[in-house]
């Protein structure tokens, strides 16, 4: 259950005592070329969409119990939703208690999760997403996995401008569905995963794929 506090032009997400921002930022943080968040002096940015409207976020640390979630572009009406995106995507909903009290126990973990202590599964809540960075990412480096995540979201996503900044929201199924292989094929796209990401589109646009829950 998602345990949250609406401050009208903000929010305010509750965190379980298992949770590290600081750890969050170190994870999300792994590459440059990430295109779809982005971390400046421990202020995370991230663009998402509810009812076709472009929300942008920016979520800091309040304290060790609560993440601050503001709105730099206008608040939005849909704020119960953006808690839910947040709690799924930090993986706040997981309880470490027992995991922890096992793993303090083993030789190997032990010192892992006293090194990582509050490091959670950051997921990606966007299905669509998940499954084309699952694709893009086989059998090459992570450096050009990147790469092509980067063309792919500047070419067909959508985009928000502030404060000398583009924030990049990534492309949907439905505007995927439409694209033939050689569209990617000229991102450098192989033609199999050009493939396999142009059906996965098409399956998801028709509803052979649906997600369990949206923000939405």
């Amino acid at each position: 259950m998602v345990k949250w506090i609406d401050l009208e032009t903000s929010i305010d997400i509750c965190t379980p005592p298992e949770f590290n921002f600081d750890e969050l930022l170190v994870f999300l943080g792994r590459s440059e070329q990430e295109v779809l968040h982005q971390i400046k002096d421990k202020e995370l940015y991230k663009l998402i969409k509810i009812n076709e409207e472009l929300i942008l976020l920016k979520i800091t640390s309040k304290d060790s119990t609560t993440i601050h979630v503001e709105f730099p572009v206008g608040t939005p009406s849909k704020r119960e939703k953006i808690a839910f995106y947040i709690w799924n995507w930090f993986d706040l909903d997981k309880d470490l208690k027992s995991y922890y009290k096992i793993a303090k126990k083993d030789k190997i973990l032990s010192p892992l999760v006293e090194k990582y202590a509050g490091l959670r599964i950051i997921g990606i809540p966007d299905l669509f997403e998940a499954l084309t960075w699952a694709i893009i990412g086989q059998q090459i480096n992570l450096t050009f996995a990147y790469t092509l995540k980067s063309r792919l979201v500047k070419q067909f996503g959508d985009k928000l401008e502030w404060n000398k900044a583009t924030y990049w929201l990534h492309p949907t199924e439905k505007a995927i569905s439409s694209l033939h292989v050689n569209d990617l094929k000229q991102l450098q796209f192989t033609t199999r995963k050009a493939e396999y990401i142009i059906d996965i589109a098409k399956a998801m646009t028709n509803g052979e794929i649906q997600r369990k829950t949206s923000i939405n």
